[in-house]
């Protein structure tokens, strides 16, 4: 019986994980229709497969820069970058949000902006784990949105394919992803979601120890936000009635059977990436459920 309790424990934490990439996901699908509408797409043509190829390059770009702001003790540029950043998508998240609510579009914006700041302020002065859950799970909807009716099905899955490479890449050849991750650790940013194994946790008092056994769980943001892109443009760009298309259930239910993979490996205690077991699962779930609701593979 011991036993029994113990592996439920022992679990509870991813199933919560699984928790919080489900809520991800079902609040980009909500976000995705009233950012079409405000036009807030980050391409001009989200059926260009060029478009998964510069985003690339700026992933290569961007992370280059961080690992150079790590090796030359220059963390402030980063927690500048990245604040800067996370107040520009809860922006983005607060304000599709206010303009569906009937509010108009300035009306909606000011407040979203007032928002945006407000939080932000909240976040770098009481940086605890409950609040950059909720941040992450606000940034995490809104950039998936985003990036969702910005590309095309194909674009998704080139980028989503293109995307699990690197990070198996640099998580187990070159391993730099394990640098930056230790290396932004102690600026608590909304950059992760962070699920304690008890409830007198505190990631500001005992942070990620480096050694030892953790008192929490640990999942970068984009772990939950890149499999989303492809559930929203499942769900855009593929004609439907209701609130979802078959395609972009499969899609969740996709990243979730991948999830359920990605942990097996991750409760043996060494660092997975994450991007392969989830994008897999997520293109594989697209896959079944345009297969299965005779919907065209590229919508």
């Amino acid at each position: 019986m011991s036993s029994e309790k113990d592996t439920f424990k022992d679990y509870f934490p991813m199933v919560a994980m699984a928790g919080l990439i489900l809520i991800v996901q079902v609040l980009a699908l909500v976000l995705a229709s009233p950012m079409d509408e405000l036009g807030m797409q980050a391409v001009e043509n989200p059926e260009s497969t060029a478009n998964s190829f510069y985003y690339i390059g700026f992933i290569l770009a961007f992370t280059f820069l961080l690992l150079l702001a790590i090796k030359r003790n220059m963390k402030w540029v980063i927690q500048l970058t990245i604040l800067l950043a996370v107040g520009a998508t809860i922006f983005y998240g607060f304000y599709p949000i206010l303009y569906m609510l009937g509010i108009s579009e300035t009306l909606s914006s000011t407040l979203g902006i007032i928002l945006a700041i407000a939080l932000s302020i909240v976040l770098y002065k009481f940086p605890e784990w409950y609040v950059i859950d909720t941040i992450g799970i606000i940034i995490g909807a809104a950039a998936s949105s985003i990036f969702g009716i910005s590309f095309g099905i194909l674009p998704a899955i080139v980028l989503l394919s293109l995307l699990a490479i690197y990070d198996a890449i640099s998580v187990y050849k070159t391993k730099h992803m394990i640098d930056l991750a230790e290396g932004v650790m102690d600026l608590r940013l909304p950059i992760l979601f962070i699920i304690p194994k008890k409830l007198n946790y505190s990631f500001i008092k005992d942070g990620m120890k480096k050694e030892g056994e953790r008192d929490a769980f640990f999942m970068g943001l984009g772990d939950a936000v890149m499999p989303t892109v492809l559930v929203v443009s499942a769900n855009v760009f593929i004609a439907h009635t209701g609130f979802i298309s078959y395609p972009a259930l499969g899609a969740i239910i996709g990243t979730l059977t991948g999830f359920i993979g990605l942990t097996i490996f991750v409760m043996k205690g060494k660092p997975q990436a994450g991007l392969p077991f989830l994008n897999s699962g997520v293109i594989l779930g697209y896959l079944a459920g345009a297969l299965l609701s005779g919907t065209p593979l590229l919508g």
